[in-house]
């Protein structure tokens, strides 16, 4: 061990390591990508569910206006849409927050490598905020900020109609 604090990525220099430094930091370099593109992975299969579940919340309000009747209870739709949109803009920013990490370790990484591949390509997309690139989650999380909305305006529906039948 290199007898350093363990807030350092690494544990040795290259000096005291006992295999093929170099080698092995490669290895250890194409598992750490890899372990980025599954976040990603992830996060679109999350939003693959919580799309589909959303998309199956607006359509309960055809079938409670088609017949099916109209009671306090009918609620519920809206109330579970506005949550189910919460959780997925906390999904979305808890997998953006985890890949801003592992970036930042790849990019330490790259240190030791001969090109910094990564850290290039983020420079040169200024940083997700530029004309050239938009960050895939600024543009992501809009998705269900707008079912949370379109939730509010039908639950809003339900109630002006259940007013209606009441008066």
């Amino acid at each position: 061990m290199s007898g350093e604090s363990g807030n350092n990525l690494f544990q040795f220099t290259g000096e005291a390591y006992e295999g093929s430094f170099k080698a092995d930091l490669l290895e250890q370099y194409k598992l750490y990508v890899q372990s980025a593109e599954n976040v990603s992975t992830r996060r679109v299969h999350s939003s693959r569910y919580l799309l589909t579940l959303n998309a199956a919340l607006v359509a309960m309000y055809g079938f409670q206006f088609a017949g099916f009747g109209q009671s306090y209870w009918t609620l519920v739709v809206p109330i579970i849409g506005i949550l189910v949109s919460l959780l997925w803009c906390l999904i979305i920013k808890s997998h953006a927050d985890l890949n801003r990490v592992k970036f930042k370790v790849i990019h330490e990484l790259e240190q030791h490598l001969p090109a910094a591949m990564y850290k290039y390509e983020w420079r040169l997309a200024e940083y997700g905020r530029g004309k050239s690139y938009r960050a895939v989650t600024a543009i992501e999380k809009w998705i269900p900020i707008l079912f949370a909305v379109l939730h509010v305006v039908l639950g809003g529906v339900i109630v002006l109609s259940l007013v209606g039948i009441s008066a």
